[in-house]
């Protein structure tokens, strides 16, 4: 760590809040491997990754990091890292193989371990209960496009509630429920590969219905943590002051960002311009039950964070990162480039001061309804080897966590953009490199690196930057 480092880290620390979190981030999936141990079912991610040419080079997730049966090597990266939190994510088809039915006991049994563990080293549980793996017989049945899902997700969380609900901290219902829409339903890039465009937004509703029924569920288990949802928000900005491309950035940042929150939060959905109206048709007939269902009080709001988005009207060339080349050629606006920000390995723009903006942007959009914040994920992949003899030297990645955490930091602090908005914690993605969905292995998000042939683990310099930042602040 240089000295400028170091001065960071001083620097940093002082800001952090005393009760602050601090943590690290992962998904089962994209770790766990050991795809048919223990009785574990098939996800629809298993399922896509067969496709050819689904994952980029083929790569399988048949073993991803082995913290299946590595947990405990990965616990004691984390205890030595300082963190006060690891948010994890449970394996819906690990715990009920057919997203239905019998509850596997030795998929429980899995998780009930770790759990123990994380507390004896310290480490604070918060564990999701949908981070995209849906049951594959579930898929096969419509998935979420189907409001059978939405009942079948609250027995798996009425199961695992009962199991773990005296010892995890807190509770996110679903992760990026956004992603899972529009990537998979819509998009067809993720599982389960469906092309819908605006017909996949009952996958989106079909979601926010099974996070509230979840809810439900786990306040019916009597829960000893904190239940809350995270979700991916970004600013959406339009790319001129041309008329058509303010038009398409308000559709974005409806279907984007609003169509999630404005339900939980509020208790509706939004009311699209007129001229857009009819690509929200999907939405138009929602009851009032489930839209009360859905709006249950929360403990906190988790907010996933990487970069901001421009909108322009027009078809695009599929170039830029994030149009995903054929299917966002068929919708009349496109993504338009950051050129006056750097880029992660992903092409994503690195633009820090955005994440105070978007802070400022939901506490003026939700008010009093906003609850307290986490940053459930930040991070960033950059180019890095396969393979490492020594020490792994990411100043990308430390350049890019400071800024990100600064900026959270001095906009919730008095004084700040976002002053009002309580924000709780920090949790990097990710402690691991992992299989990185349809990237594979191609891209690299961990603190520490992992080689995918011999599974050895490497803290990079990123690791002992923030253990370094856990271990400065204030008690």
């Amino acid at each position: 760590m240089t000295v400028q480092d170091a001065a960071t880290v001083g620097e940093l620390a002082e800001r952090i809040r005393p009760g602050f979190t601090l943590g690290v981030a992962s998904a089962a999936f994209q770790i766990e491997g050991s795809l048919t141990a223990d009785g574990r079912g098939p996800s629809s991610w298993d399922a896509f990754a067969e496709k050819p040419g689904a994952i980029v080079d083929g790569h399988s997730p048949a073993v991803a990091c082995d913290h299946y049966n590595r947990a405990d090597e990965d616990i004691a990266l984390m205890q030595d890292l300082g963190v006060d939190s690891y948010r994890l994510s449970l394996s819906w088809p690990r715990i009920q193989p057919s997203g239905k039915g019998p509850i596997n006991q030795q998929g429980l049994d899995f998780y009930d371990r770790l759990i123990d563990k994380l507390l004896k080293a310290g480490i604070s549980p918060m564990v999701t209960l949908f981070h995209w793996d849906t049951p594959l017989p579930l898929e096969h049945d419509g998935g979420w496009l189907t409001r059978s899902t939405a009942e079948r997700f609250a027995e798996y969380s009425a199961a695992a509630a009962g199991r773990f609900g005296d010892r995890v901290a807190q509770w996110v219902t679903l992760n990026e429920p956004v992603s899972v829409a529009l990537q998979g339903y819509a998009l067809g890039v993720h599982a389960p590969g469906r092309r819908l465009l605006f017909d996949a937004l009952p996958a989106a509703h079909h979601q926010l219905l099974g996070h509230g029924l979840a809810v439900q569920a786990l306040r019916a288990e009597g829960v000893a943590g904190a239940i809350g949802v995270a979700n991916m928000h970004s600013p959406v900005r339009p790319a001129s002051k041309r008329l058509t491309d303010g038009l398409m950035s308000k559709a974005f940042d409806l279907v984007f960002n609003r169509v999630y929150a404005d339900p939980i939060l509020l208790g509706h959905y939004p009311k699209p311009p007129l001229q857009v109206r009819p690509w929200f048709r999907a939405l138009g007939n929602v009851s009032d039950e489930d839209l009360k269902t859905i709006h249950q009080p929360l403990d906190f709001y988790g907010v996933n964070y990487y970069y901001p988005v421009k909108i322009a009207s027009g078809r695009g060339d599929g170039t830029t990162p994030g149009n995903h080349a054929d299917m966002m050629t068929k919708l009349p606006f496109h993504l338009a480039a950051f050129p006056e920000y750097q880029s992660t390995g992903f092409g994503w723009p690195v633009a820090p001061e955005h994440l105070g903006i978007l802070l400022r942007e939901l506490k003026d959009r939700y008010g009093a309804a906003l609850p307290p914040l986490f940053i459930t994920e930040s991070g960033a992949s950059f180019p890095e080897p396969d393979h490492t003899a020594g020490p792994v030297h990411d100043s990308d990645r430390i350049d890019y966590l400071a800024s990100h955490l600064g900026h959270a930091l001095r906009a919730t602090a008095p004084g700040g953009i976002a002053h009002d908005v309580e924000l709780l914690g920090y949790y990097v993605w990710t402690l691991l490199d992992n299989f990185e969905w349809a990237a594979g292995y191609s891209q690299r998000f961990g603190l520490v690196h992992v080689d995918f042939d011999t599974l050895e683990r490497t803290p990079k310099d990123s690791f002992y930057w923030y253990k370094s930042l856990s271990r400065a602040r204030r008690s």
